[in-house]
């Protein structure tokens, strides 16, 4: 049976991937602040966080793929991606000024809309800002969202149509 017949598989991969997406951004903020190895961190949230309780909270069941692809993949690219979303932010706002959490949430944002095509642009967004929305409660959440649009269109410009 594939996601198309069955609904709730469809609805519960979609939520492993937020979850693997939240999941992501905790451990770019955790090797951003604390110089942890990416080896390291992926092995740390595998064994000891996703689906697993901490401390008294629960970690959702997260698709461990997509976690370690956003977290290896914005690794890998980084030093592409500030410059792109740096060049997002107005003028008074350098990457290095922002909240190392907002940061880890953009990278992570600009990775999916520049590598995963497959993923449609509102969804990754969405997912983004309800992330940022979990984390703040000022202007971050509309800081995510301003950036990723303005990254989505970059990324994901539609070419030209053919004339005939």
């Amino acid at each position: 049976m594939t996601t198309e017949q069955n609904p709730a598989s469809a609805i519960k991969a979609a939520n492993q991937r937020g979850a693997a997406r939240l999941a992501a951004v905790q451990a770019l903020y955790q090797m951003d602040i604390g110089g942890t190895g990416v080896l390291e961190v992926v092995a740390e949230y595998e064994s000891h966080r996703l689906g697993n309780e901490i401390d008294g909270e629960q970690y959702r069941p997260a698709d461990p793929a997509w976690f370690r692809a956003v977290v290896s993949g914005v690794v890998e690219k980084q030093r592409a991606l500030d410059p792109v979303i740096r060049a997002s932010l107005t003028e008074d706002w350098p990457l290095s000024r922002l909240d190392a959490t907002l940061r880890a949430i953009l990278r992570a944002g600009a990775w999916e809309l520049s590598f995963k095509k497959d993923v449609p642009v509102p969804v990754i967004v969405t997912e983004y800002v309800d992330i940022a929305r979990a984390f703040f409660e000022e202007d971050e959440p509309k800081i995510v969202n301003a950036v990723l649009d303005r990254l989505a269109r970059k990324y994901r410009a539609d070419p030209p149509s053919k004339q005939d």
